[in-house]
């Protein structure tokens, strides 16, 4: 019975086991679909062997919105918990495990998964490329992705999750205040997805630099492509120092080294610089893609092309730069000298400048523009004013000595949502609604989708601008409870209940995803936006080989010029095209990291051994293996334009 004790959950509650039981029956329920419906063959040979760059960016976008779910789920605890004073839904244990897990969930398996959905599924297009440039490894930074995410959320109901903080600040972290193996689940499973979103930088870097179309020079690429270059460039650059940091923690926790303990030499503010040294620039790993999605919704809505193209392009890598530039500022308050927060607070406060810079081309785009208020129009309309308010509160907490006041409290937990939500989520939605045509062949039902907008937009500011004021007031971040004289209440409650608008706004884009699933025309053809870019010269739905004919380019929207100018997108014929094999390697390969994982989490080491021979074994077969892809040969395309059109190019 000692070897099973350690897989029990340290806390548990009546919630904890009936989500073990919905989970299993729910596991059950799937397994029981999936093999009366025959679809077994289905799923091996068509998604989890899959090397298709837009299959790929699908599963991104599937787990990203399930990973929404999990972690709003979280927020509407934390927020009904604190809604009245002296609330008991949630034990002070429960509290901390929940906004840990919260803010683990949506920083690194739901935002990072959206974005790269995105990028795999519209960055080959917008190029002209039929693929990315090392498909087998895309699929393979999926499943790490993927298995790191189930790793984390299978801490809920075995072995209990950890409790120390998304930041997960040592000593904190450490055995001696976080006995239990949440924390172990922390460092490894992020490891594990960390690695996916690493191999993912390094396969976008090249797709960009060396398979664009013919002509498309860097200064004539979409601007959503720029954004996914400079964020994939913060990838490669940032995402080491955190592997490196976890691979510390992980051997402080389980193999008694002292990188961050508070003797024998450790230190623990080192976890803080490496944490924030990456933390601060995947804050724009996140939004920079946000602000290239805005740019080709506002100039597709507004009828006008970008206005500013190239101080657009020199603001993204302003900003990527400085954002390497201000990571102490997260800790002002820890003992710096005036001389060091001094330079930290102006680097914080002059990404200000190139931020600005695009918010005035955005609205000078729209000036005397055609716009239409369509559902991604309407997000990057909301986007501006909210984003607006987030970044002024970030110039105030940039002010070191004012900083003493706001660290720590509900003042920095409103600030970071009202960047976060308008500059990460709004921005995937627009995306979302924007290329769900492209992806799925119909459209969206707009008047579902503006409901749902308002209220996540009305939400967003009723759930966290009160938390300006209960900040500023005192209340302190991550407090469970409050007594009734604090004076907190009214403002917890209207927090609580902009809550419940956000959630009824996710409630209605999954409604409106099975409605227009169910209902919506797929004859929409290929271009039902009146769009600008390459990825929409496409046939609706994509076939595997992207295009018919390489585009050639010669202008920065080549595809509204040849629909509006007259110019010929299209100039060679119709050849045989060559792709790559499926794959089920990176699937296996996947489950046998998360097998080593579940093993390292609870120190199973012949189960750690096995799964790392798999790896090894996996990795030995692929550096032998002869597989040069396979044709798809003129007439089969032909075939496939004719059907998805009725003529070929």
């Amino acid at each position: 019975m000692e070897f099973f004790k350690q897989f029990a959950v340290p806390n548990p509650t009546p919630t904890i086991y009936l989500s073990m039981v919905a989970i299993g029956l729910t596991l059950i329920a799937v397994l029981a679909g999936i093999t009366y419906f025959k679809k077994w063959g289905y799923l091996w040979s068509e998604w989890l062997t899959t090397v298709d760059h837009k299959r790929i960016g699908i599963m991104y976008l599937i787990s990203a919105l399930l990973m929404l779910f999990r972690g709003g789920v979280d927020a509407l605890m934390m927020r009904a918990q604190t809604s009245m004073p002296g609330n008991e839904l949630l034990s002070a244990a429960e509290y901390n495990e929940i906004f840990t897990t919260h803010g683990v969930v949506m920083i690194f398996f739901m935002a990072m998964a959206f974005i790269t959905a995105l990028m795999n599924f519209v960055v080959p297009l917008q190029i002209g490329a039929r693929d990315v440039a090392f498909p087998r490894l895309n699929a393979l930074s999926f499943w790490l992705y993927f298995m790191g995410a189930m790793l984390f959320n299978l801490s809920f109901v075995i072995g209990g999750s950890p409790s120390s903080g998304w930041t997960s600040y040592f000593p904190l972290a450490g055995n001696e205040l976080s006995p239990h193996i949440g924390t172990n689940y922390y460092m490894i499973a992020l490891q594990i997805a960390g690695l996916g979103t690493l191999i993912t930088g390094i396969n976008f870097i090249v797709t960009i630099f060396k398979m664009r179309a013919p002509g498309m020079k860097l200064m004539k690429m979409p601007l959503f492509t720029w954004s996914a270059l400079i964020t994939n460039l913060l990838i490669t650059f940032a995402f080491p120092v955190l592997t490196v940091a976890l691979a510390m923690g992980t051997m402080d926790r389980l193999f008694g080294t002292h990188f961050f303990t508070m003797d024998n030499g450790g230190m623990a503010m080192l976890w803080a610089n490496f944490f924030w040294v990456w933390g601060h620039p995947e804050v724009y790993i996140l939004v920079l893609p946000a602000f290239g999605i805005y740019s080709e919704v506002i100039s597709t809505f507004s009828k006008r092309n970008l206005y500013g193209y190239t101080s657009m392009v020199v603001a993204i890598v302003v900003i990527s730069t400085l954002a390497f530039l201000v990571w102490v500022h997260h800790f002002f308050t820890m003992g710096q000298g005036a001389l060091v927060n001094s330079i930290f607070s102006i680097t914080t406060m002059a990404i200000a400048i190139p931020t600005g810079i695009k918010i005035f081309n955005w609205l000078f785009t729209m000036w005397k523009g055609k716009i239409q208020f369509t559902v991604p129009m309407l997000y990057s309309l909301g986007f501006i004013p909210i984003f607006t308010i987030g970044g002024v509160t970030g110039v105030m907490l940039g002010i070191a000595s004012a900083d003493y006041q706001y660290h720590n409290t509900m003042f920095l937990v409103a600030h970071f949502h009202i960047v976060i939500i308008p500059g990460v989520v709004f921005a995937m939605l627009a995306g979302m609604t924007y290329w769900w045509p492209k992806m799925f062949g119909f459209m969206l039902n707009e008047r579902i989708g503006k409901w749902a907008f308002w209220n996540i937009a009305i939400g967003t500011c009723l759930a966290f601008f009160p938390m300006f004021i209960s900040g500023l007031d005192g209340q302190a971040r991550r407090m469970y409870t409050y007594s009734e004289v604090a004076g907190f209440g009214i403002w917890n409650l209207l927090s609580f209940f902009g809550a419940l608008g956000l959630a009824m706004g996710f409630i209605l884009i999954v409604f409106n995803v099975y409605y227009s699933a169910r209902y919506a025309t797929r004859d929409i053809g290929d271009d039902p936006w009146d769009a600008r870019t390459l990825e929409w010269a496409t046939r609706t739905p994509v076939p595997e080989y992207n295009f018919a004919v390489t585009p050639q380019v010669d202008s920065r929207e080549p595809f509204w010029d040849s629909k509006y100018e007259g110019k010929t997108l299209f100039k060679e014929e119709i050849k045989d095209i060559h792709m790559p094999n499926n794959s089920g390697q990176p699937f296996i390969m996947g489950a046998f990291f998360f097998v080593a994982g579940f093993g390292l989490v609870f120190s199973l080491w012949p189960v750690v051994y096995v799964a790392a021979a798999g790896i090894a074994v996996l990795l030995f077969i692929r550096s032998f293996e002869q597989d040069d892809g396979r044709h798809i040969h003129e007439q089969e395309v032909r075939d496939t334009e004719n059907d998805k059109r009725g003529e070929t190019r």
